[in-house]
């Protein structure tokens, strides 16, 4: 009997996230509309000097970058959101156990519960490290030759 309570909080605790998850849409997708608007309107490269060009440049290479990081959280929200639906919401794809209310509600999009993120963020940096050795010792061995041709 103790069950139900708890399953019935986890449902209410989902419908809040759902909520939650399509308000974090709207809001994106209405900053991506604004950004966008913004940037037809400032269009207009007329009576610019180069570095008011470079500057614009600059500007727009950096509203592509935000708005290809928008792009991917309205497709993990939309992601999470199918999962809640189908049921699968809520389960650590690497381990299988449920994701902690704690961890949902900061990450409402994750994957992955606390462990299997650390884990794969260990896994990641240790890849990196060795990754950045190689190169290191690349670089060593090749100005090692470059002396000695000079």
């Amino acid at each position: 009997m103790t069950d139900q309570p708890m399953a019935a909080s986890r449902k209410r605790f989902m419908a809040d996230l759902r909520q939650q998850l399509l308000d974090m849409k709207a809001k994106l997708l209405d900053e991506m509309q604004l950004e966008s608007k913004a940037e037809r309107e400032g269009n207009k490269d007329e009576g610019l000097d180069t570095y008011d060009l470079a500057s614009e440049e600059r500007d727009r290479e950096i509203s592509f970058i935000l708005s290809d990081r928008e792009h991917s959280k309205v497709r993990n929200i939309d992601d999470a959101l199918e999962r809640i639906q189908d049921g699968s919401y809520g389960i650590c794809d690497a381990c299988g156990l449920e994701i902690g209310e704690e961890r949902l509600s900061a990450m409402p999009f994750t994957r992955l519960c606390r462990d299997c993120q650390q884990e794969q963020e260990r896994e990641a940096r240790s890849q990196r490290r060795g990754e950045d050795e190689r190169n290191t010792y690349r670089k060593l061995g090749s100005s090692d030759a470059d002396e000695e041709s000079a």
